[in-house]
């Protein structure tokens, strides 16, 4: 079980998550791969001082890339989204 601070590792910022903080209120962020949704709950709870409603998570596979003959992958990682209580914010993304 990674602790508070390992379980979140960078907040997910794209187009389509702009518009579902700006519209639901939905966060979303990528994770530890083995956090639960407890403990995805818990630590944004504690870290940003919020109240969270609903926990969703993905397990995302990497894709293949290729960048002239040579071949890779990136890896794969876990992602949550986050719903929080009506008037709550993250000022992570109020950029």
């Amino acid at each position: 079980m990674p602790t508070i601070h390992e379980t979140i590792v960078r907040p997910l910022i794209t187009e389509r998550s702009s518009t579902a903080y700006q519209n639901l209120g939905e966060y979303t962020f990528e994770v530890h791969p083995k956090s639960t949704k407890h403990g995805i709950a818990n630590a944004i709870q504690i870290l940003f001082g919020v109240t969270v409603t609903d926990v969703w998570t993905l397990n995302c596979r990497g894709k293949q890339r290729t960048v002239g003959q040579s071949k890779g992958k990136r890896p794969n990682y876990k992602k949550a989204i986050v719903r929080l209580k009506a008037g709550d914010t993250i000022p992570v993304f109020e950029g």
